[in-house]
């Protein structure tokens, strides 16, 4: 079964962008075309998340300056960058400038369906993982001060006693605020606690 999210295809050759079309339709794909990167640009903020496989070589906007104006989308839009040049600076370029994959043409089908699949499958990953943390991170809003300054204790390593000192509580107020820590997370254990925790507060890839 394929992973969720759209794939957007960018080529000015009609021939090309049919094929490619056909090809990831026939493979399961949900698929858009666009016969410039203007027109999607143009939708941008409408379009479904999902990877993009662009042509480098195009007119107007070329497959590089698409990569650059996407800079700060690529995580909702991976792009795939297609080249019909064995052209090593433009490789290159486009790696440097986010592409996930490179791929030259002429390409076979199961090449295009494997990158097009690894693409969509980082970006479910990345989606799951952006879900979590937003719903960890909401769990410790919704924390009390206080359990919120037994959570950090407990992520700086200190044992009841530890934490009760540096509080000024008792170390059984401190056993009852882990209680309610791991009710409220949903934590089963210690260190599901504090993977969540540290969770919340990772960057995204």
């Amino acid at each position: 079964m394929n992973p969720g999210g759209t794939v957007h295809i960018i080529d000015d050759d009609d021939a090309v962008r049919d094929s490619l079309v056909t090809l990831l339709d026939a493979s399961g794909f949900s698929v858009s075309a666009y016969a410039s990167a203007s027109a999607f640009l143009d939708g941008l903020d409408k379009a479904a998340s999902g990877c993009v496989i662009t042509d480098v070589q195009m007119p107007e906007i070329s497959g590089l300056d698409l990569l650059r104006r996407l800079s700060d989308r690529l995580a909702r839009f991976p792009v795939i960058v297609l080249t019909g040049e064995a052209d090593v600076p433009i490789a290159v370029e486009a790696l440097k400038n986010g592409a996930l994959d490179l791929i030259e043409k002429p390409y076979s089908a199961a090449t295009m369906v494997a990158a097009v699949r690894q693409a969509l499958t980082q970006l479910e990953a990345r989606s799951s993982r952006t879900s979590r943390r937003s719903e960890n991170a909401e769990r410790i809003a919704a924390l009390s001060a206080r359990e919120r300054e037994v959570l950090e204790g407990v992520l700086k390593g200190g044992s009841n006693k530890e934490i009760a000192r540096e509080l000024g509580i008792s170390p059984r107020t401190v056993e009852a605020y882990r209680a309610n820590l791991m009710m409220k997370m949903g934590a089963e254990s210690l260190s599901e606690l504090v993977r969540m925790a540290i969770e919340a507060r990772a960057d995204d890839d």
